[in-house]
């Protein structure tokens, strides 16, 4: 039996996710979608402090991100994974993209599920296909 747990965790006492079973849903409908199933995924809420040593630490990139993902599993495995979420960096982005927060979070989120389904985005031509793929579970989950 498939385990698919999904869980949050906030490191940043100033937010908390609402709908959570609603994500958790759409999350394995969209890995069913695109092949994957999971086993683990665990979703932390973070700070920009915390995320930028977590980036230095682990990436050796000094700068801000707003996710950085980790998997655990191989690639023919269920997945397992840690998804870590900069909410100061996703409220700004939501400001700069005329973005509501609550359409940034989930796209973010998204697109940390999409690398751990094997998309990347380090060409042109993946970053376009990555944009479509969240643009159209966007769509799907906020119901545009």
């Amino acid at each position: 039996m498939k385990n698919e747990n999904i869980l949050f965790f906030y490191q940043i006492s100033s937010f908390s996710f609402t709908q959570r079973n609603k994500l958790k849903n759409f999350m394995r409908n969209l890995c069913r979608k695109e092949k994957k199933s999971i086993n683990e995924i665990r979703i932390i809420f973070s700070d920009r402090k915390a995320m930028r040593t977590i980036n230095k630490k682990f990436l050796s990139h000094d700068y801000d991100t707003d996710i950085i993902t980790f998997p655990f599993s191989n690639d023919n495995m269920p997945l397992e994974a840690e998804l870590y979420i900069n909410i100061p960096i996703i409220k700004k982005q939501a400001k700069d993209y005329n973005s509501s927060f609550k359409e940034e979070l989930h796209r973010v989120i998204f697109h940390g599920l999409l690398h751990l389904c094997g998309y990347n985005d380090k060409t042109p031509e993946e970053i376009n296909e990555i944009r479509k793929k969240e643009n159209y579970y966007l769509q799907k989950y906020l119901g545009k």
